[in-house]
């Protein structure tokens, strides 16, 4: 049971958000959704109290709109962040998954809007780092440190090509290197599931871009070769 007079939103309220979720639960209501977005989630990124207590709500509603998919994927994904609310977060451990089976059968469907909503799932299966970095591999670069001396080596994976490279600010990169695209048979984990799911709804461009994020890379400076995937997350993973 959601004890509201504990659960303030963004404005430090504790009565507007159960009203709103009322407003929506009855109906489509543009004006609800877009108020209890802006309580629920500041600025794409700070959530508070009412943020979780309001989330098995959205969850429930999540099946039946593009809107609480959305809002409750936006507070999962905002939960790698400081927030205070660890142990409200944890409660709503049940909702989470439950929007994690909503989120992959919506991706089974092929939305048009596929990227967004499989970022969300990223986030409800805990990559965090993942849902908050991956683009749609048209134009995407990664930066990561070369384990091996710690040159700063470009990734690029888009139109551009797909290689690791030193970028020079005056002449862009240089020194290409091809990157190594990880196969079915080596991806594991996370990249494994990204790739399956990726492959499963037909997403071609999206789980090609995957196989060389999951693949390998050579240094430009050292000729080392290493995961990139790896590099990355072990740099950019939040603190939890």
């Amino acid at each position: 049971m959601v004890n509201w007079s504990e659960a303030y939103d963004c404005y430090g309220e504790t009565r507007r958000v159960p009203e709103l979720l009322e407003r929506v639960a009855r109906g489509e209501d543009a004006d609800a959704w877009d108020e209890l977005g802006r309580r629920l989630v500041l600025e794409g990124s700070m959530v508070f109290p009412a943020s979780f207590a309001a989330l098995p709500r959205l969850v429930a509603l999540a099946p039946r709109g593009a809107r609480a998919r959305g809002l409750a994927g936006a507070v999962v994904r905002c939960a790698a962040g400081p927030h205070g609310c660890d142990d409200l977060f944890a409660r709503c451990s049940g909702a989470v998954a439950e929007l994690g089976d909503v989120l992959d059968r919506h991706l089974a469907a092929r939305p048009s809007a596929y990227l967004p909503a499989f970022l969300d799932l990223l986030a409800v299966r805990g990559a965090y780092h993942w849902s908050a970095v991956l683009g749609d591999f048209s134009d995407d670069f990664y930066e990561v440190a070369c384990p091996h001396c710690a040159t700063d080596v470009t990734i690029a994976i888009g139109v551009h090509g797909r290689y690791s490279a030193i970028r020079d600010w005056h002449r862009g990169d240089v020194d290409l290197r091809p990157l190594r695209p990880a196969t079915h048979g080596t991806l594991y984990g996370t990249g494994r599931w990204m790739h399956a799911t990726a492959v499963r709804d037909g997403q071609g461009a999206l789980a090609d871009g995957i196989a060389h994020l999951f693949g390998r890379a050579e240094c430009p400076r050292c000729a080392s070769v290493f995961g990139v995937a790896d590099e990355y997350a072990a740099a950019h993973r939040p603190v939890m």
